[in-house]
């Protein structure tokens, strides 16, 4: 049997046949990207964070990681009135204690010092 170099045949992956080879530490090559949230300067503070769907916490931010999964404890979830949406009046909460968050549901991240909520300007 021939080599099968150039016939669209199943190959050897990453140009094995033709004598290429990949050197140990080659993808270190690259200098590392800073992260472009530093969350670090929120550990141990309360943060609101605002999911897809509508859902917001308020928490003290215990950890995170590169993909931005949080971990929080003593969460408090603002609830909202299943019709309409909105948030419920006398600012009702439940406690959900310590969570697990999962970065690709974060819409909004933000401090709670140094924060207020004003009426909307554009109702």
């Amino acid at each position: 049997m021939s080599d099968n170099l150039g016939r669209g045949g199943r190959g050897r992956g990453s140009g094995a046949a033709r004598g290429a080879r990949s050197t140990p530490g080659s993808r270190d090559d690259k200098p590392r990207r800073e992260a472009i949230l530093d969350l670090s300067k929120f550990i141990d503070k309360q943060i609101r964070v605002k999911f897809t769907g509508g859902r917001e916490v308020t928490g003290t931010l215990k950890g995170y990681d590169q993909l931005l999964n949080l971990v929080m404890d003593d969460i408090e979830e603002a609830l909202r009135d299943p019709t309409t949406g909105l948030l419920l009046a006398p600012r009702r909460t439940r406690s959900l204690g310590l969570a697990v968050i999962r970065g690709t549901s974060l819409i909004v991240l933000n401090p709670l010092d140094g924060s207020e909520e004003i009426a909307n300007p554009f109702a």
